[in-house]
């Protein structure tokens, strides 16, 4: 056609688009012809597509198991084919502009199941000295308390107040808020310190440190959890945030209330919080089949 010959040349030498795009754009625009063909048995002109038949078009894609994120992009294509037409005047309405593509499933959080986080902090060893004492805490404290990486190295020794039993921590855009913890959190902070003081002669203020009394860094957080995690996990993910959804999963499958997780996390909004609904449904979902004889 014409006017797709014409847009491709508009891609290619006042765009520069790459050669591969181009290709892209060329093909997607080939399939809606071709769709359009066979459902009305007449050949396409931009000024009789509507957004009905772009609908139709979408539906079948979606019927051929094409992802959110391939269907969106063919809708991309054409959107941009009708801005090209509506510059230059070839037609007067975009049949697209109340067409809204396919949402994308947002993956659902990964986490640690409670019995394989009571095997990591019950059973495994994590080594001897101000290591494995510091390294078991760091995981123990994400487990109990969600706070984010950012806001675990940058806890200083005043952060945590043992008097009331609360850690104070900085969030996004330098938002503060108090995290209670319990008595077993408790006394693993204060072996941690015991043992730092013996063995870190000069600290820098830092609550979790080096052997040099440096504060940690992410990598090295990252790391200490990726190492231990592997010790009873097999998922591909095992990171700082993962011992976060951990945290909030396991407060939602032992009846917290949603609005208390989302205080504790340091979420803006509640939706935010929601979608751990979904992962605890999920997981109900697969015991129901699992367990139930008809399932």
């Amino acid at each position: 056609m014409r006017l797709v010959d014409s847009f491709l040349d508009y891609l290619r030498f006042e765009r520069n688009y790459s050669t591969e795009t181009i290709k892209a754009y060329e093909s997607d625009l080939k399939q809606f012809a071709e769709y359009y063909e066979k459902e009305t048995g007449k050949e396409v002109l931009p000024k009789d597509v509507d957004s009905d038949i772009v609908r139709e078009w979408i539906i079948s894609l979606m019927d051929q198991k094409r992802t959110a994120t391939s269907v969106n992009r063919k809708l991309s294509s054409l959107r941009s084919f009708y801005r090209f037409l509506l510059r230059k005047g070839e037609v007067e309405v975009n049949p697209l502009r109340r067409v809204n593509g396919p949402k994308k499933n947002k993956p659902l959080p990964v986490f640690v199941k409670e019995e394989e986080m009571n095997r990591l902090l019950d059973d495994i060893d994590f080594g001897e000295g101000f290591k494995g004492c510091r390294d078991r805490l760091i995981v123990e404290m994400f487990y109990v308390t969600g706070m984010r990486l950012i806001e675990l190295i940058g806890l200083d020794d005043e952060s945590v107040d043992f008097a009331s039993s609360v850690i104070k921590v900085t969030g996004k855009r330098n938002k503060q808020r108090l995290i209670p913890f319990d008595e077993e959190l408790r006394k693993s902070m204060e072996v941690y310190l015991k043992v730092r003081q013996e063995e870190v002669p000069v600290c820098s203020g830092a609550f979790f440190v080096r052997e040099t009394g440096e504060r940690l860094s992410r990598s090295i957080v990252e790391t200490i959890v990726k190492r231990n995690l592997s010790k009873v996990v097999t998922i591909k993910r095992r990171s700082p945030h993962v011992l976060r959804h951990t945290f909030a999963t396991t407060m939602l499958n032992h009846h917290a209330e949603l609005g208390v997780i989302k205080e504790l996390l340091g979420h803006e909004s509640l939706a935010t919080t929601e979608i751990y609904m979904h992962t605890t449904f999920e997981e109900l979902k697969q015991v129901y089949n699992q367990a139930h004889p008809r399932a």
